[in-house]
Formats: C-alpha cells, sequence, structure tokens
C-alpha cells in the first residue's frame, strides 16, 4: 500500500474512532499537514491518543532516514494545564539511527525555558519503512493530567526546514482521558 493511502486510511480510521468516542474511551485527534517542507521529515499527518494509562502520538513523514546527516528531529509540546498557557512538557526526540530522546519539563517552546528530565515511562518508536515516529508517554510522567493538547514541531539540518502540525506553536483541541 502506498504512503498516501495508508496515512488516508489511518486518518479515516481516526476521524471514525472519533465519532464513536463516549466519554468513557480515551480520545483520538487526527490530522493532515500539508507537503510543505523539502526535508524528507516532512510532517504528513499526526495522531493523538489520550488513553487511560498512557498517551501516544504518532507523527507520519516524507521519507525518513536514518542516516544522521538527515538531521531529522523532532518535538511534541504537551500542554497539561489549561490555566497555564504553554506546554508544561516537551518530548524531544532524533529521528536517525544512533539518536535519542528524552522528555523535559518546560515553561515555554523557546529552548531556552526548557528544564530537567522528566522521571516516568516514556519511549519511542521509529519506523522506517512506515515513515512514522510513535510517542508513548505514561499519564503518570506528565502529572495524570484529565485533558491534554499537543503541538507539534519537526526539523531536518536547517532553520528553514522546520514543520509544524499546522500554524506555528498552535495546538490540538483538547482532548480527555479515556
Amino acid at each position: 500500500m502506498n504512503k498516501i493511502a495508508r496515512t488516508a486510511a489511518a486518518l479515516s480510521a481516526a476521524a471514525f474512532t472519533v465519532g464513536l468516542a463516549g466519554p468513557a474511551n480515551a480520545e483520538l485527534f487526527g490530522i493532515d499537514d500539508p507537503n510543505d517542507s523539502p526535508h524528507g521529515s516532512d510532517l504528513f499527518a499526526a495522531s493523538v491518543d489520550h488513553r487511560a494509562h498512557k498517551l501516544v502520538i504518532e507523527t507520519t513523514h516524507d521519507n525518513l532516514r536514518r542516516a544522521p546527516s538527515s538531521g531529522s528531529g523532532g518535538v511534541v509540546f504537551i500542554d497539561t494545564d489549561s490555566e497555564d498557557p504553554g506546554p508544561e512538557y516537551a518530548f524531544v526526540a532524533g529521528f536517525t539511527e544512533g539518536t535519542d530522546y528524552q522528555l523535559i519539563e518546560v515553561e515555554a517552546f523557546r529552548p531556552e525555558t526548557w528544564g530537567e528530565p522528566v522521571e516516568g515511562s516514556y519511549s519511542l518508536d521509529v519506523d522506517y519503512a512506515a515513515d512514522t515516529a510513535t510517542f508513548v508517554i505514561s499519564r503518570g510522567a506528565i502529572g495524570n493530567p484529565d485533558e491534554v493538547r499537543v503541538a507539534i514541531r519537526v526539523s531536518g539540518p536547517a532553520f528553514a526546514s522546520r514543520d509544524w502540525l499546522g500554524q506555528a506553536h498552535s495546538f490540538t483541541p483538547w482532548l480527555a482521558r479515556g
């Protein structure tokens, strides 16, 4: 199945799931992003699934590469407090072979406001064949919030190759936990 068909199928399933979700189920949000970056990490789509015990974010890209020379990476900003504008956490990751990832506390989007690593369970799986990156975070690691929203930024080796999901610094809607 080609990449566009896989993405369309995944997002159709996500839209169908959102339509069926009741108050006792996790909220799932899916969105397409335009082909607007020349870099291989161009963000095509994302889904956010706020489950009972974990938050799962899957991003779909254009031609993720293992080579560190691609400079591919991303940040998932997580907002857990509707009273405090901006994110409280950032999951920072490289998408190339041999890079690492870390969940950190933040005060804003700017790196100079980024703080200490978070203790708790979180992981990243990059699937180069499917061009996806899946971020999994235990709810305990982010304070067990009732609702979350996320903003996603991916990038290549140069500032010009930054690609946000939607507009820069924009969040998904608030998603209740399942």
